[in-house]
This record gives C-alpha cells, structure tokens and sequence, in this order.
C-alpha cells in the first residue's frame, strides 16, 4: 500500500508500519520524538530483530508486524523456487512467533498470515504468496477498522470535558493507526468532547514521554506528560476524571497484563474512586489463559534501566530487574472496552464463546 493511501485512509500525517512492494516499513520507535525515521526491512529475521528491538512494538501493530515476516517468508521462498518453501514459510512463522512472550497478538497475526498461506496451498506459487501479502494488508486495514470501533464505545464512557490519564503508548504507533486507549481519546475529542490527557512518562523505556507525548501533540491535543511517581498526587486531588490503558494480553477472567507500572495505577484508582478502562481488541483475550497469573511476562534487557539512551545512570555491577509487564485484576478493572463494545472483565470471555 501506497504511503499517501494509507495516511488517507487513517487521517495522520504519519503510518507505523505497511507493506512496500517487496518489503516492510516501519517507523523507528527508538528515534521518536526527536526524530521520525522509517525503515524497510527485508526478510523474517529483520521483522523479528525490529519486534524484539522495539523498533516496533505495541500488542496490534506486532502482530501486524508478524503477519507480514510471514508475508516475506513466502515471497523469499517463491523468489528462490524453494522446493522445501514449506518448511521454510513454517519455521520463520515459529520465530516470530516466539520474539516478545507477552502479547498474544503477535501469535495471533503470524498464525492468521500462516492460515492464508495454508490455504492457498493449490495456487499457483506467485498467486499463494498475494494471498498472504493481502491477509497481512488486511489485518492492518482491520486494525483500523477496529481501533475506530473502540475508540467510539469507549468515548461514550467519558465525561465532558474529561482529564484522561494514560499509562505508557497504546496509540497509533501501538496500532494499525488510530489507537486503542488513545483512539477512546480520539473519538471523544470527535464527539465534540473537550479532552485533557496526562501522559505517564512509562519508565524505564519512555513510551509515554516519548511516544504518547509526540502523537497526542502532533494531533492538537492538550497532553501533559508527568512522572509515574505523580499519578497518585494528581488522582488524589481529583484532577483525573478516568484512566484509559491498552492490554497486551487479557486472560479468560479479565485479568489484563499491560505495561509495566499498570496495575500500581489501578490500585491507585481505585482508591481514589476513579474508574479505570481497558481498551483492547477482542484479538488480545486469550480464552487459553484462564488467569493474570498464567500469562507468561517478558524480562528486558538490563541496558533499557541503567541507561537513559547513551548515559548511564546505574552504577556498574549493579543488578537490575527490567520486567517489562504487569497484570490487573479485573476487579480493578471497571470495564473493558472493545470493539463489539463495552464489557465488564467476567463478562468478556462469555461473549467471545
């Protein structure tokens, strides 16, 4: 897809990732915001190093991302006449698979990008790998489809005006384009709703300061970033009106595992009787999880805490902890918004069977 297509298609001046010809582009996320970078990439184990990397990151836009190594599996394999195209295809789709344990959509776009190259198995080679190349651009048009959907039911849910707090980036650059946590913030702004976002700063990565700040005041918003220690001094004085997250992964009962620093902030709301939303694709329920305390959580590298970009900031030999996630429990959790609408966390699974 075309660069002024896309950014049409989803009313941004700039995308997070598409598929270009022969190859995938993405933003660089590591640059941001001092600068906006693509990058195109070539083959599974650049789309698997860019995952890991954080070059791109957010749970619907890797698996997007995914969807698309597997897209250049099949193209490889076609431009090499493989005769093991199979097994090749199939083994590129495991490791990507495998890249960032939390989120379960980046399983699930490799395994939806796989189903397409299964079923296109009696084609002939060129046609089988278009099928792939369009599920992989379907899943991205979807996503912005589903983000809209999202943001519209959760906008319902805010007050106007509304002071929103967000916790790390669930926004465009965590998407198709739009946003989960932020296209709720988006769609109120469109309803006519007067918007205030507070943006955690996320440590150690930045996301928030870097990420949600950038998007947020490229698109006009009022956005003021604060340090995570802050959120309970601003919730306490009432000056939070609802707490909108996104989720890498919500288990079977609700349970939702986020950015680390989530669950804090939820515990933080409740006291302070603010209610506290999750806004996430159905994609990312996992029915296979029955709850928070199964879901499988990332440890980072070291470096992400010891340094702020090139300076270090720890001491030498000290020992760091880098857990990348953590999970809410749903009682924590006053509602869960997706794009076939708003559910209480016991409810969710239930209107996925």
């Amino acid at each position: 897809m075309k660069t002024d297509e896309l950014r049409a298609i989803l009313g941004q001046k700039f995308h997070t990732i598409r598929w270009d010809d022969d190859a995938v582009e993405m933003i660089d996320q590591r640059l941001l915001p001092e600068r906006e970078t693509y990058v195109r990439l070539t083959d599974p184990p650049a789309v698997a190093g860019a995952i890991r990397e954080m070059v791109i990151r957010g749970a619907p836009a890797i698996g997007i991302a995914g969807a698309m190594g597997v897209a250049l599996a099949a193209q490889l394999a076609l431009r090499r006449n493989a005769p093991d195209a199979e097994r090749l295809v199939k083994e590129a789709a495991t490791m990507l698979a495998q890249v960032r344990p939390t989120a379960v959509n980046l399983a699930w776009g490799v395994a939806r990008a796989l189903e397409a190259w299964d079923q296109a198995a009696g084609m002939p080679p060129a046609e089988r790998v278009e099928a792939v190349i369009a599920r992989a651009e379907g899943l991205l048009l979807e996503d912005i489809e589903i983000c809209r959907a999202i943001g519209r039911n959760g906008a319902a849910l805010m007050p106007d005006p509304a002071t929103i707090l967000t916790h790390c980036n669930a926004g465009a650059l965590a998407t198709g384009g739009y946003g989960t946590a932020l296209g709720v913030i988006r769609a109120a702004r469109e309803a006519g709703k007067t918007v205030r976002v507070l943006a955690d700063e996320t440590r150690p990565f930045l996301q928030g300061a870097r990420l949600t700040a950038w998007e947020m005041a490229r698109d006009g918003f009022d956005v003021t970033v604060i340090p995570d220690s802050c959120a309970a001094s601003f919730l306490r004085r009432g000056a939070v009106d609802a707490v909108v997250v996104g989720a890498d992964r919500v288990a079977r009962n609700g349970d939702a595992a986020n950015k680390v620093g989530t669950y804090p902030l939820a515990v933080m709301a409740a006291e302070h009787s603010t209610p506290f939303f999750v806004a996430a694709p159905l994609s990312t329920v996992d029915l296979g999880t029955p709850t928070g305390d199964d879901i499988p959580i990332e440890d980072r590298p070291a470096r992400e805490v010891t340094h702020v970009f090139s300076t270090r900031i720890v001491p030498e030999g000290v020992a760091v902890a880098n857990v990348a996630f953590d999970v809410t429990p749903a009682r924590l959790i006053r509602a869960i918004i997706t794009e076939k609408g708003v559910f209480a966390p016991a409810e969710l699974a239930g209107s996925l069977l």
